[in-house]
């Protein structure tokens, strides 16, 4: 029966040179001994269901076995080819459903156009549920589109595009499906900690990841011409793209869609670009003084704001942003690792004359100098510590070498330790400094005096 179906094994019959033989070998045949099975069931008149999962491996080992009408009607080929035309794409679902079956048997399904008829059809009934939803909730397509991978998913919303779909429903494609394909990031403002993108310490899982995420980022609408994106949902794209090391090239693409809307960026939008994941401490600077460069510049090439002018009024976004980064740099002074470098650096990110008050500047320059001077002290404290146990050691070591009878002499240890401690001095190179005064006063050199300590 299978020879009466199939024009590949009755070739592979009269070719062979031992015509006896029972045995044919089928090591390429799509979707495998499962697949064969059903074929073997079809030969045979035995009854099984085409599906919407299996019909992609059906119909490509079908057409592999050359089951067609040529050998006799109502053969497979014809048969799967009208279930994945009239029935399997005839909806979003289904068509999503044949297309990510197509995922291991991809050569083969694009090889017989299966892939490509797929994406067309989403593609299409993505557009139309977008434009006229029929079901609830409305976004149910973009749910749908976020199942294939993401070479399945580019291709589809280069499709889309092509057929003239709003920037608004790309855009409400690729948050879903990075929502969905990276499930680790938190898009929640009201959170105090931004958790890892990476599921695992795989490098595979972070190759993938990287891979997802630069396939996002070229099929980006171009957010100079209509935002489209939220600017919390682009900061921490970039931070993602900063985690997983990826390529600079896709780093500035998302920075200059950041610089195009920042004007909606708040201090919470500013810190996941600048603290660490999983409530560590600050990592990097860079990426924020980039993307307010770049904003800053941008508004001077509109002249909207004159330099030499103090007098001239700002542009209300360069206001807000300017408002933004004195609080958002108020928030980052409390952290320990921030240099008076990269303090001034933001701080000067925006021209003084922007600034309408000095009030958030101010709280922030006073906030950094408690948080260092305390820092400074904790460090001086620890320093004292450390010499005072190393004064202890050296007088126990001298009541030890008393007892024994013994004569250690060691002339330069309370020099050095004298040394030490002036450094330690909580006033030198302040207001109160009395290291340099010189108070006309002739001094007597003191008496040597025992001291005792406890």
């Amino acid at each position: 029966m299978l020879v009466a179906k199939s024009n590949y094994i009755r070739r592979l019959i009269v070719e062979s040179e031992e015509p006896d033989e029972g045995r044919i070998d089928l090591p390429n045949i799509p979707g495998g001994a499962d697949v064969f099975d059903k074929l073997a069931k079809f030969c045979y008149g035995v009854e099984f269901e085409i599906t919407v999962n299996n019909v992609a491996a059906l119909h490509s080992a079908a057409v592999y076995l050359e089951m067609t009408d040529e050998c006799c009607e109502g053969n497979l080929s014809n048969l799967t080819h009208g279930f994945i035309t009239q029935v399997a794409l005839s909806t979003l679902s289904g068509a999503i459903t044949v297309l990510k079956s197509c995922e291991d048997l991809l050569s083969v399904t694009q090889q017989i156009n299966i892939v490509n008829q797929c994406i067309e059809v989403i593609s299409a009934k993505a557009c139309d549920e977008a434009d006229f939803p029929s079901c609830l909730p409305p976004n149910c397509w973009a749910e749908e589109l976020a199942k294939v991978q993401i070479n399945f998913f580019q291709k589809i919303i280069e499709s889309m595009k092509s057929r003239g779909a709003k920037a608004l429903t790309i855009a409400c494609a690729i948050t879903t499906y990075v929502k969905r394909s990276l499930p680790d990031i938190v898009f929640d403002r009201s959170a105090s900690t931004i958790k890892s993108p990476i599921s695992d310490d795989s490098l595979t899982s972070k190759h993938k990841q990287r891979q997802i995420l630069d396939s996002i980022v070229a099929i980006l609408p171009d957010e100079t011409r209509q935002p489209v994106f939220s600017i919390n949902f682009l900061c921490h794209l970039l931070r993602i793209a900063v985690l997983l090391e990826n390529s600079g090239d896709c780093k500035r693409k998302i920075e200059k869609q950041i610089m195009a809307i920042l004007e909606h960026v708040t201090v919470d939008d500013l810190l996941i670009l600048s603290l660490r994941f999983e409530n560590e401490r600050l990592r990097d600077l860079e990426c924020v003084r980039r993307i307010v460069t770049g904003f800053v510049e941008k508004e001077k090439s509109k002249s909207v704001i004159c330099y030499a002018d103090y007098d001239q009024t700002p542009s209300p976004a360069m206001a807000r942003v300017a408002k933004t980064v004195d609080a958002y740099l108020r928030e980052i002074a409390r952290e320990c690792e921030l240099s008076v470098s990269q303090f001034n650096g933001i701080a000067n990110l925006v021209p003084k004359s922007v600034r309408e008050v000095d009030d958030c500047l101010y709280s922030a320059i006073d906030i950094y100098l408690q948080v260092n001077a305390d820092v400074r002290l904790a460090k001086e404290n620890e320093k004292l510590k450390n010499e005072l146990k190393r004064m202890k050691m050296y007088v126990i070591d001298m009541e030890k070498n008393h007892k024994t009878g013994s004569k250690t002499k060691k002339p330069t240890f309370f020099s050095s330790v004298s040394k030490t401690l002036g450094k330690l001095n909580p006033f030198k190179q302040g207001s109160k400094d009395t290291t340099n005064i010189d108070d006309q006063i002739e001094r007597t050199k003191p008496k040597r005096r025992r001291f005792s300590m406890s």
